[in-house]
């Protein structure tokens, strides 16, 4: 089988799990894990993981996340009345989120890094690289604010049970934030970002400039090239009715001359 295969080209390399591209859990995912629990060997102790590569093109983070199987247990309460006392456990599987990171060895890092020093659009500058940075970091707080806030809105409306840990994460998150309501700090935010717009306002008057003049000394260039070609074109035609015109004259004087002689 496929498996055997496996084992026989890769024999170092084991199999930790298997991936999707998502972009969301589905439920066929657990049947997967089920299926891939029985490739695992019996003596491995970490679970099958789960991961989820997002192939989307406007995705600014990373594009993996990691998931591993975890038991749940829910009290099913009977539906003859509401006392709890002689409800039954049920066990429930479903996926808890694993921390990632996305590494190389070294000769794949100086690798990339060769390729990447390739790569050069002379037409983008420092300053439009240094703001699609910010942009892209700016869109990528506004995904995870938009996360958190799913994320409480089910907690408190019941759908999701509370998690202690993210709760305090996120109350670590909030209290790092910066107190934005100070009128002296508000002001050097505004000073210092007219000035920023002020340096790229004159680097782009620059820039125009630069180029309307590189423009106009390549087009009086070319003029004075095509100019002097025309002027050598005439020269030549000139000399050629010139000459025509001495060769006509000849040939009458010789006329003439044979006439007199024939009158003669």
């Amino acid at each position: 089988n496929m498996l055997a295969m496996f084992r026989k080209v890769h024999a170092k390399e084991r199999v930790v799990g298997f991936y999707s591209t998502g972009p969301q859990i589905r439920p066929n995912d657990l049947r997967i894990y089920e299926l891939v629990k029985r490739v695992v060997p019996a003596g491995t102790i970490t679970p099958p993981v789960f991961v989820i590569i997002d192939v989307r093109p406007d995705r600014e983070s990373i594009p993996t996340t990691a998931y591993r199987v975890v038991e749940e247990v829910d009290l099913v309460v009977p539906t003859g009345g509401a006392d709890k006392s002689g409800g039954a456990a049920e066990v429930r599987k479903s996926f808890a989120h694993v921390p990632s990171l996305i590494g190389a060895m070294e000769a794949e890092e100086v690798g990339v890094e060769h390729l990447l020093r390739d790569i050069n659009d002379p037409t983008v500058s420092t300053v439009a690289n240094l703001v699609k940075a910010k942009l892209s970091g700016l869109s990528t707080l506004t995904e995870k604010l938009v996360e958190m806030k799913d994320y409480l809105t089910a907690v408190s409306e019941g759908h999701m049970k509370a998690n202690s840990e993210i709760i305090a994460n996120m109350q670590a998150i909030v209290n790092l934030l910066p107190n934005l309501n100070v009128e002296e700090l508000v002001r050097s935010m505004l000073v210092k970002n007219n000035d920023m717009h002020m340096v790229i306002y004159l680097s782009a008057l620059i820039r125009c400039v630069i180029a309307l003049h590189d423009l106009v000394v390549n087009k009086i260039a070319y003029n004075g090239e095509v100019g002097d070609g025309l002027g050598l074109a005439k020269g030549k035609k000139a000399t050629k009715v010139d000459a025509g015109e001495e060769k006509k004259e000849d040939d009458g004087d010789s006329k003439a001359k044979s006439k007199k002689k024939n009158s003669q």
